[in-house]
């Protein structure tokens, strides 16, 4: 069996895949996606205390302040995820959240730490998918209505930069040592990368790295191991449920394709 029998045997399993989940593959991306936030509120309401007195200590600004910031956070991530999975306000939910995650780059010092920024970028990645969808289910309302072009509309363009932004969570999983096995995922996650930004190949690229995400987060980032009461149980906590966050946003890339500005796409006009 030659190499393009197994890859097309593998985009037939894909599409069988997407045939089959279509209707509540999408509730369930969104559901992935904004777990992360649901966390963090939740968290912030069983950590007031901690997270106002960090906040205090980390930047003068009084308790009345850091309260403040810790209610934000809490109203305004739980709100926003009610909003989204009930498919209400969706683009203004987005927008604060957008919001959300830049203030939290700032109060918590991410802009300087480059794992964490470029995890919280991938988290920005599936809410520009989140407004992709939004967009989609907005035209289909006016179907037959007259448009701008079909590759620059600004919902291909947000599946774009969505699709880049996602990517820069495996740029953090990539691991700098001589062993084969760590070649072999940094050459294989690599390669699943630049499939999915350039958008070839991209529901086989994506549900491939669902897959490979979903393995890392059952056995590293598995925090229910650990005693709640040490450090690494949150910091595993915190990997594990961004992880599922970027999972959502693959998930959302196999539900919605990759748009017009992408190699599949071009690959209908040649």
């Amino acid at each position: 069996m030659g190499h393009g029998d197994l890859m097309s045997q593998a985009e037939d399993v894909a599409d069988q895949f997407l045939r089959v989940t279509k209707h509540y593959l999408p509730h369930v991306a969104r559901l992935c996606l904004v777990s992360t936030f649901l966390e963090d509120g939740i968290r912030m309401w069983l950590q007031w205390s901690e997270q106002s007195e960090y906040i205090d200590s980390t930047w003068s600004c009084g308790l009345f302040i850091a309260n403040l910031f810790v209610l934000i956070n809490l109203l305004g991530q739980l709100g926003c995820c009610v909003l989204i999975l009930s498919r209400n306000f969706v683009q203004h939910a987005c927008g604060a959240l957008f919001g959300i995650i830049a203030l939290q780059m700032v109060a918590y010092s991410i802009l300087w730490d480059l794992k964490f920024l470029m995890r919280n970028l991938a988290l920005g990645g599936g809410l520009l998918l989140l407004l992709a969808e939004c967009r989609g289910e907005a035209r289909s309302v006016f179907a037959g209505v007259p448009s701008l072009g079909h590759q620059s509309s600004p919902k291909h363009l947000l599946q774009l930069g969505g699709r880049v932004l996602l990517v820069l969570m495996f740029m953090t999983l990539l691991h700098f040592d001589l062993s084969l096995l760590s070649f072999l995922q940094n050459v294989v996650g690599t390669a699943l990368m630049v499939l999915v930004a350039v958008g070839f190949k991209t529901k086989l690229a994506a549900l491939t790295l669902v897959a490979w995400l979903l393995c890392i987060n059952f056995t590293i980032n598995a925090f229910w191991s650990v005693p709640s009461y040490t450090p690494m149980h949150d910091f595993l906590k915190y990997d594990f449920f961004q992880t599922t966050s970027v999972i959502g946003g693959l998930l959302l890339v196999v539900a919605l394709g990759p748009g017009g500005v992408s190699m599949d796409e071009k690959k209908k006009e040649w």
